[in-house]
């Protein structure tokens, strides 16, 4: 992660009129790529840094744009720090405690407990309640190769359940839902790929690295795709399971049938994934149309008995 270094460049040239490129670099220890990327970050989040070539030169914020920490409200400080705080908990390292120190640095101390106050009223928890307890574990090692451009080499098992060994150069980290991907590009594809961190397994960060290529970043907003293959099924539910169908559609979509049950206008695209959310429902869940989906749906259901109807379970060999 390179929050804490942007924080710190930020102070740096508000404490500074300018410095150099060389200068940030050894500060760092990073490489002028990664300053001047770093610098361009700085500049697209509205923040604008100009050089100056020659003697003396370097690079500066904009005198016109120059801060100070009196320009941030009590609002904007508890913003930084909440979401600090919310990232924190799922990305571990000290970049980003040093980061939330820093940010609290600009805190005056009369009012450091306005501040707290706001900051607590919001607390972003991205963690599973339950999940994959090898996540974070698989997430440092991506974030380590990440930093330092080295090359990731990982099994990896599609939605099938096939197993490939791969080996990518990785260039982002996308939580996206309630799941870890990242981007990379696949040595074995040679093209980029997105990775589900859930379908890893044995990654390790190698010694080889790699010069960073120019890449897109990942198309992750499908919902104009999505929408069109969305259709409207009618489903029947009983209330006890009404929390978990609001994860889907809004509470106008539900109308009252009887004094315990609902009748609902769910949205369902025609594949696995979606069959499998309507069956998650269980017994108190009923696909009444179309008929088409309803008789996948029995279709589906007695597969499911099919496996459960001789009892005990099949003895299998390895």
């Amino acid at each position: 992660m390179k929050i804490d270094r942007l924080v710190s460049i930020i102070m740096i040239l508000l404490d500074k009129k300018r410095i150099g490129a060389k200068e940030l670099s050894e500060t760092f220890e990073v490489s002028l790529r990664t300053v001047y990327r770093d610098l361009e970050t700085i500049n697209l989040a509205g923040i604008p840094i100009r050089s100056t070539p020659g003697v003396g030169g370097g690079f500066e914020i904009m005198p016109e744009y120059k801060l100070d920490n009196k320009v941030f409200t009590a609002a904007d400080l508890a913003a930084i720090l909440t979401g600090l705080s919310g990232v924190s908990d799922m990305i571990r390292g000290e970049e980003l405690i040093n980061a939330i120190a820093k940010v609290k640095s600009f805190i005056p101390a009369e009012r450091e407990k306005d501040i707290t106050l706001r900051a607590s009223q919001i607390h972003i928890d991205l963690s599973p309640w339950v999940g994959n307890r090898n996540a974070n574990v698989y997430l440092d090692t991506v974030k380590l190769a990440l930093q330092e451009n080295r090359l990731l080499s990982f099994d990896y098992f599609d939605r099938y359940g096939h197993k490939t060994a791969r080996t990518a150069e990785p260039y982002q980290l996308v939580l996206k839902g309630s799941h870890w991907y990242w981007q990379g590009f696949c040595l074995e594809r040679n093209d980029f790929r997105l990775f589900r961190v859930s379908r890893m397994s044995n990654p390790r960060a190698l010694e080889a690295r790699f010069a960073p290529r120019a890449y897109q970043k990942p198309q992750l907003d499908i919902q104009e795709i999505v929408d069109r293959r969305l259709k409207g099924i009618r489903i029947r539910i009983h209330a006890s399971i009404m929390d978990r169908v609001l994860d889907f559609c809004g509470f106008e979509c539900f109308t009252p049938d009887g004094e315990e049950h609902y009748l609902v206008s769910f949205p369902f695209i025609e594949n696995d994934f979606y069959y499998g959310i309507l069956l998650s429902f269980g017994p108190s869940c009923e696909c009444l149309e179309p008929a088409n989906v309803r008789l996948e749906t029995r279709r589906k259901l007695l597969e499911m008995l099919s496996r459960y109807e001789n009892g005990a379970a099949p003895r299998y060999t390895s």
